[in-house]
């Protein structure tokens, strides 16, 4: 298929390709089936990325990365996105890239110099610390009750948090808190940038969960007690926390998009190659019709994902916030990827249950998307309300009310 990709963007997204064929991917089929990878391959993998000039190219250059606009940088998401070691490899993998755009949009030139940089340069690692456990802030971010409230020059921060992603492992977290307990929590909330090893910061667990797979990430409930952090550690404007979510959680979901779209062609790949060679019942199981319809099926749903996404992703660069578009690509891609992976595992029999291929991490890791960045309810919900905004009542006109005859012309009966 053929997007209207920018030359850069099919360059980029060319070597990419590259990189993954020639790196990545033998690695990952060098490794037993759900082995985790050391500190050491992922600081190979991300050098080889910087030869192949593919590393952050989201990010500019003056903090580490390429430098290419989001539009032009998602292509290179989607090739990231075959591996789950490629979205490492390349910088592209949450939850640090949403987190580095956003350092990047609300930080000031010194927070960007301590966190950004090294970031980028996978010196460090970050949590984005906005959910809470039940009676707290889920999918209705407005039940948020961690608080945060200024003491001299400092903010002291309460709350308890969880499914914090790579919780465990972050030397960053970025906090959401309410600091205006009179306003409505999307006018009332900040955001903090508080060091893992701060007094106060206890990670309770990791909570166990469903994927990982080589890459082994952690979702960490965290209690935050008396967190004293300066002035200087609240990230953009005062109050203005859910206005800096949401420039972190528009795009974090179309490179989300991307990546499980690059992971669900990749879990079709391997299916028809599997399929084309085993045999059952007098042919190839790739001569059944009703698998060949199914495989059909999810390639167009795919192709409709790819498309939606660069529509939204253009609507963004054009300085739309795009939640509508938004949400439609992240409900209906979570959805889409799922059933293709799902399928590839079911045309891989024992095969893709087992771990010699990478399909059954593939499917433990593309459960989670109708959750994480919102659930599918949540993004219905929006869309839903946009198509209800303006409801065209002159549609009605004709039709026959209770009491009130239907003559073909305004009637006055009683």
């Amino acid at each position: 298929m053929r997007y209207a990709d920018s030359e850069q963007a099919r360059a980029v997204a060319s070597r990419a390709h590259d990189l993954m064929e020639e790196v990545v991917l033998p690695l990952e089929r060098e490794r037993a089936g759900g082995m985790a990878v050391s500190s050491g391959t992922v600081a190979d993998l991300r050098e080889a990325a910087r030869e192949y000039d593919v590393y952050a190219p989201q990010i500019p250059e003056e903090y580490g990365g390429m430098g290419l606009d989001f539009r032009d940088a998602l292509p290179a998401f989607e090739e990231a996105g075959r591996s789950l070691l490629g979205q490492v490899a390349m910088r592209v993998d949450a939850p640090d890239e949403g987190n580095m755009h956003l350092l990047e949009l609300a930080g000031d030139e010194l927070q960007k110099e301590t966190y950004l940089e090294p970031l980028v340069a996978g010196e460090i690692k970050s949590g984005f610390s906005m959910t809470e456990p039940m009676q707290g802030a889920g999918s209705d971010p407005k039940m948020i009750q961690t608080t945060a409230e200024r003491d001299g020059d400092e903010w002291v921060i309460d709350g308890h948090k969880w499914w914090t992603t790579q919780g465990l492992e972050a030397d960053i977290l970025i906090v959401l808190a309410r600091t205006d307990q009179d306003a409505h929590p999307y006018e009332g909330c900040s955001l903090f940038l508080v060091p893992a090893d701060a007094d106060g910061v206890t990670v309770v667990r990791d909570v166990p969960h469903m994927g990982g797979g080589n890459r082994g990430a952690s979702h960490a409930e965290i209690r935050y007690e008396n967190v004293r952090v300066p002035e200087e550690h609240l990230l953009g404007e005062l109050n203005g926390g859910f206005t800096h979510a949401q420039e972190r959680l528009g795009p974090a979901r179309l490179t989300h998009c991307m990546r499980y779209s690059g992971m669900a062609q990749r879990s079709l790949e391997i299916a028809k190659a599997y399929t084309s060679e085993r045999r059952g019942f007098d042919s190839t199981l790739s001569d059944k019709q009703s698998l060949r319809h199914r495989i059909a099926d999810a390639e167009t749903k795919l192709h409709v994902a790819r498309t939606a996404i660069r529509d939204a992703a253009d609507r963004i660069a054009a300085g739309d916030q795009a939640r509508v578009p938004v949400s439609m690509c992240k409900v209906f891609t979570a959805n889409a990827t799922q059933d293709a992976i799902d399928l590839a595992v079911q045309c891989c029999g024992a095969n893709g249950i087992g771990k010699d291929l990478p399909i059954s991490d593939f499917y433990e890791s593309v459960r989670q998307f109708r959750i994480v960045d919102g659930a599918d309810e949540v993004h219905r919900r929006v869309i839903a309300r946009a198509a209800f905004e303006d409801v065209a009542e002159e549609e009605l006109e004709a039709l026959t009310r209770f009491g009130n005859p239907n003559t073909g012309a305004e009637s006055g009966g009683h």
